[in-house]
């Protein structure tokens, strides 16, 4: 094969199948056929003649990118399926016959910012944890939220063994808080908050970098500008670069 052409991963996530890295992981399963033979070796090179099949369908490179901003209600899976037969945020985007999935999760009772893509290097960089890419929240409970918790989560708290640390807050009333996290975990908040025994009420994402919900009904969708993909990749790259130079002095 062409040694110029692209590392088979890559060319799955420029089809739209998935992100780089799951992408990665499909290949490593033995699901890929490359000239009729299985290919387990993500970092194969495809040049434009080969023919690549992903569980026997054909798969190419896709022309168009899609670039989606959704209000995601709560009560909706992160996903375009689910086993459970739960509501799917895929399905709230109508007209986009193309496949495309979520950059990122949101829980299921978590509602807001949530983007969708069939491009697969833009989904990498935006949810890998080495970009630090800012993701700001509106976290409302039924107790009095303690400021000092707020401050520990600032300085770094460890639940079950878990460390999780806050970049910046503000309060908005007793019950209320605005959180920005930069290296979000899965259910990271809601165990935060319990581990104080403070019941979360409701959850709500305003902001992934650069862009806001502002405007967006919940259940809405609008498409991102290419001014905005542009920043949020300048944003991601810029934060990656600023952890690999702190990494390089320590």
């Amino acid at each position: 094969m062409d040694n110029d052409g692209l590392r088979l991963q890559a060319y799955l996530a420029q089809a739209g199948v998935d992100s780089r890295r799951k992408c990665e992981d499909i290949v490593k399963s033995g699901r890929v056929e490359v000239n009729g033979r299985v290919v387990m070796a993500p970092g194969e090179r495809i040049g434009e003649e080969d023919e690549v099949r992903l569980d026997g369908r054909l798969v190419k490179p896709m022309r168009r990118k899609i670039y989606i901003a959704l209000n995601k209600p709560s009560g909706y899976i992160s996903s375009n399926k689910d086993d459970k037969d739960r509501p799917v945020a895929r399905d709230l985007i109508a007209n986009v016959p193309q496949r495309i999935y979520n950059v990122g999760r949101l829980d299921y009772m978590t509602s807001g910012l949530l983007f969708f893509t069939n491009d697969g290097d833009f989904a990498q960089l935006i949810s890998h944890p080495s970009t630090h890419l800012e993701k700001e929240y509106v976290v409302t409970t039924k107790k009095v939220i303690p400021e000092e918790l707020m401050k520990q989560f600032m300085a770094g708290i460890r639940v079950n063994g878990e460390f999780y640390k806050a970049k910046s807050y503000r309060m908005k009333g007793p019950h209320t808080v605005h959180i920005v996290l930069e290296e979000g975990r899965n259910q990271e908040l809601r165990k935060v908050f319990l581990s104080r025994s403070i019941t979360v009420k409701k959850i709500h994402r305003v902001r992934i970098g650069s862009v806001t919900v502002k405007g967006l009904q919940p259940g809405h969708y609008r498409n991102l500008k290419e001014s905005e993909v542009d920043r949020l990749r300048d944003l991601a790259r810029a934060k990656g670069k600023r952890k690999d130079r702190k990494r390089g002095k320590s």
